[in-house]
């Protein structure tokens, strides 16, 4: 049973006058009200765990943002920072005592500087809008989630989202020079900025991947890359899973770097291919989608060098792309694997764990065990060149304890990760969906230290509550605290 903070039913006690008081500050339709209304904000991507925020609010402008969470500060009122909603770790969940702060009104493109390979963006920028907004000039920006065309930068920002191009290009946190973030007390503060590295703390690095507990982003400035002369992939199948996690192994030990090397298993493989045509073989039991770029004389080179691994690795099909149309269409599978999964199962949580690259056929065994042991279905599709796994286990809710089981399972493939030299998460961030397992990971004294960095920006611990942390402490008491395993002392909220 997911636990969160116990209502804070002094708030709730004033939530006309609170409606007010925020209408004062964000005018118009900047206030939600309506219970129908707020519904559409009480789940993000993770939408098994729901609530009803108390209000919404979406401001335009900086000074907004900054009046908004003055105001709740001063008030002992929570709030949960909200992007597009596509996040899959539960991170932007609502509290019923607390406002929702929707960025969505923050989506211009500020700036743009070719000179610097930089842009200034407001948060509610969705990924793909950027590099829409400067590949007429010959430049894109790197990061690719597969929910591009609909995540926004502001949620990539807090979650440091990758994609299927991270292996080559990192991932968010690799991406972004800088960021302008209000603070729980309506301060206005810039980190970083055009130049690469800023003296001192690196703060920068520390808001990059804080879902949302340390601040508010209002602005990014993202780095910009000029788009490679030639680009190519390579569709290779293999006939077991282990042999194409082998394949993975030798081309990045041979010292190649592709662009993205992205591998599925067979039920994710017909899935995809069922949803989108992409061409894929359906008689292979692993999948691996290599893309190098660069020169063309270079990408010619390197794309032989991956044809003979392959061959080495036992690959019995092998296609190379003829042309951008045939390599977009090879990535259209890939991209759009989760929500050709649904197709194949009434429901599905898709995971997100990161393990050592030479451990992924034990990995792909285990999981396999996992799911069997737990009675449910897996379909696997993942970042096979930096090890970020995305098991996607297929259940079904209406079915008596289906979901239990698919969330018990999720649990051990983390675990799992963890085992063998791994972590909980390498993009969609611990949110509510792994914030238990933590102590899975990290000590008592690791929790202890995160926590007091959360107190330094958020003493009150108002800024998304009962997330990442399996223990809330009142900074006053983080001279007391201990955190064991299995310790939560969070009031229950039901699953739906």
């Amino acid at each position: 049973m997911l636990t969160m903070p116990a209502l804070d039913q002094a708030v709730l006690s004033r939530r006309e006058g609170i409606v007010a008081d925020l209408r004062a500050i964000v005018p118009g339709e900047g206030v939600i009200d309506a219970l129908e209304e707020r519904r559409a904000f009480e789940s993000d991507g993770l939408s098994i765990y729901r609530a009803i925020p108390m209000v919404v609010v979406l401001p335009s402008t900086v000074d907004q943002v900054a009046r908004v969470l003055k105001y709740c500060k001063q008030g002992n009122i929570r709030v949960v920072p909200r992007g597009a909603g596509t996040g899959l770790s539960g991170g932007a969940l609502p509290l019923e005592d607390g406002v929702l702060l929707g960025m969505a009104k923050f989506n211009k493109v500020l700036d743009i500087d070719y000179a610097n390979r930089c842009a200034r963006v407001q948060p509610g920028v969705t990924n793909l809008g950027i590099t829409q907004a400067v590949q007429h000039a010959g430049f894109y920006y790197a990061p690719d989630p597969s929910s591009q065309i609909a995540c926004t930068i502001g949620g990539n920002v807090a979650e440091n989202s990758g994609g299927v191009h991270c292996l080559k290009y990192g991932l968010t946190t690799n991406n972004v020079l800088g960021v302008e973030m209000v603070t729980m007390a309506g301060e206005i503060v810039r980190l970083g900025g055009k130049h690469l590295d800023a003296g001192g703390y690196d703060l920068l690095g520390v808001v990059v991947g804080s879902e949302g507990l340390l601040g508010v982003v209002t602005e990014v400035t993202v780095r910009l890359l000029r788009k490679p002369e030639t680009a190519r992939a390579v569709l290779v199948g293999f006939p077991t899973l282990e042999d194409g996690g082998n394949c993975v192994a030798q081309i990045i030990a041979e010292g190649i770097i592709p662009g993205g090397i992205e591998m599925m298993d067979k039920p994710a493989i017909h899935a995809a291919e069922a949803f989108v045509h992409a061409g894929y073989p359906l008689d292979v039991e692993s999948l691996l989608i290599v893309e190098l770029d660069g020169p063309r004389a270079e990408v010619d080179e390197l794309i032989a060098s991956v044809d003979r691994i392959a061959r080495e690795n036992n690959a019995v099909s092998s296609r190379i792309s003829e042309g951008d149309d045939e390599r977009m269409r090879f990535w259209a599978g890939r991209k759009a694997a989760f929500p050709a999964v649904g197709r194949i199962s009434p429901d599905y949580m898709c995971m997100d764990g990161t393990i050592p690259r030479k451990k992924l056929a034990e990995v792909l065994r285990g999981i396999s065990d996992i799911a069997k042991r737990h009675g449910v279905g897996v379909a696997n599709v993942f970042h096979a060149g930096d090890g970020n796994l995305h098991p996607l286990i297929l259940f079904d809710a209406n079915k008596e304890g289906e979901l239990i089981a698919a969330e018990k399972c999720g649990a051990d493939i983390l675990r799992l990760c963890v085992d063998v030299g791994g972590v909980l998460t390498g993009e969609h961030g611990v949110g509510i969906e792994k914030r238990d397992l933590m102590p899975a990971m990290f000590d008592e004294d690791d929790l202890a230290t995160q926590m007091r960095l959360k107190c330094a920006f958020d003493p009150d611990a108002l800024l998304n509550p009962g997330k990442v942390f399996p223990q809330l402490h009142r900074c006053a008491e983080m001279g007391k605290m201990r955190v064991h395993k299995g310790q939560v002392p969070f009031p229950d909220l039901p699953r739906f």
